[in-house]
């Protein structure tokens, strides 16, 4: 539904945007001119835009089509959360300085404030 594309969207665009900083800095960092660098993630981005509208494209969504693939959110929605809970709450919880840990705390309740809000904005 249009509601689900643009909560997902917005969803990947969060996450996307600091992936792709970390992903310059460590191009930086193995010794990539900030030129090649910039060069290699644009190829990236580029290879995944052009993905993105091929996908588009040939989907020809129908209500038919939805019904038979609306099994596939459930599964994206537990392989993001297997994906936190195994990698991610590890390294949180290792963390000694309580400082850091409330700023991680608040990063969760915000993160979790935004969803609630597209949703309830995106519901009428």
């Amino acid at each position: 539904s249009f509601r689900h594309g643009v909560l997902a969207t917005f969803a990947i665009l969060l996450h996307e945007i600091p992936h792709e900083v970390g992903d310059f800095a460590i191009l930086l960092r193995s010794g990539f001119s900030r030129w090649d660098a910039a060069r290699a993630q644009l190829l990236t981005a580029g290879a995944g835009l052009m993905g993105a509208l091929v996908a588009i494209g040939g989907s020809g969504v129908t209500s038919a089509m939805e019904a038979r693939t609306s099994w596939i959110m459930p599964f994206t929605a537990g392989g993001f959360l297997h994906i936190a809970l195994v990698t991610v709450l590890p390294d949180l919880l290792k963390e000694e300085e309580k400082a850091e840990s409330l700023k991680q705390l608040l990063a969760l309740i915000f993160g979790i404030l935004i969803m609630a809000f597209m949703t309830a904005f995106f519901e009428a």
